[in-house]
Parts: C-alpha cells; structure tokens; sequence
C-alpha cells in the first residue's frame, strides 16, 4: 500500500484507469437498473450516456440524477482500494469523467443541458473529495509495531 520509491508505471496507470471506469460503469448500471429500469418498459444505454435523461422535469430524469451521483460516492470507494494515495484521487476522478465525456459526444452529441454539467462537475467533486478524505484517514493511520515491543 505504502512505498518510498515513486516510480512511474504507466501500465499500472492504465490499467487503474481501465478498473475504476469499468466499476464506476458497472455501479451505475446497478443504480440505474434499481431506480430507473423499475420507472421504463425498457432500459438502455441511453441512459448512460445521453444528456437528454439527465432532467430535473421528470421523476425519471431525478431517478437518473440519483444513480449518477451514489456511482460518485461508490467510485470514491473503490479509488480507496484501486488509487490508494490521496494525491492521485483528483487525477483520476477527472480522467474517468473525461472518458465519459467523450463517450457522451459520441453517443449523443456535444452535452447542452445545463443540468448534465451540473450532475457531473458535482460527481466529479464528490468522487475526488470524498476519495481524498477516504485515503487520508487510511494513510494516517498509526503503523502497528508489535514484533519488537517487550511484554514489561
């Protein structure tokens, strides 16, 4: 977890990158399926990846919302056992919402809705913050030193 030496990997980087969009993705089909897949006859990718579901007008579209923002705090999770250093959360939280964006371009177009933008800069915030803080607490935890202590 810890190590002195910081040596740049770029494969280990990749594949972090690759692990956490693929859990991130996964979470969001899950809260996706729960809130959302009950509410639509039929649920599809559009709902990942279009701007036009993520609307403040429809239950659906706060169902949407909802799923997008607890995949955040699930992400900041899994950069506690995927990044495992404080310093790195805010790089990766951002590459991973970057790829979104471009597979969002893709698939639907430039995002022009203002809410779209306001669901993933907080996400993005709140993954990097809360991966942040989560990382600290673990890297500030005392070392236990048993092997040497007497029993006096």
């Amino acid at each position: 977890m810890f190590y002195g030496a910081v040596v740049w990997d770029p494969w280990l980087i990749v594949a972090q990158i690759v692990c956490l969009q693929c859990l991130y993705y996964l979470t969001l089909g899950a809260f996706l399926s729960f809130l959302v897949g009950t509410r639509v006859s039929r649920l599809s990718l559009v709902y990942f990846f279009d701007f036009a579901t993520v609307t403040t007008s429809t239950v659906t579209g706060w169902c949407v919302i909802a799923s997008f923002l607890l995949s955040s705090i699930a992400g900041a999770g899994y950069m506690l056992y995927l990044i495992e250093r404080a310093k790195k959360c805010l790089d990766f939280a951002a590459t991973l919402y970057i790829i979104h964006l471009f597979i969002c371009l893709i698939n639907g177009g430039w995002p022009s809705s203002i809410t779209w933008w306001f669901v993933n800069v907080i996400g993005v915030a709140v993954m990097a913050l809360l991966g942040e803080y989560l990382c600290i607490r673990r890297e500030l935890k005392e070392i236990p030193i048993t092997r040497y202590r007497s029993n006096v």
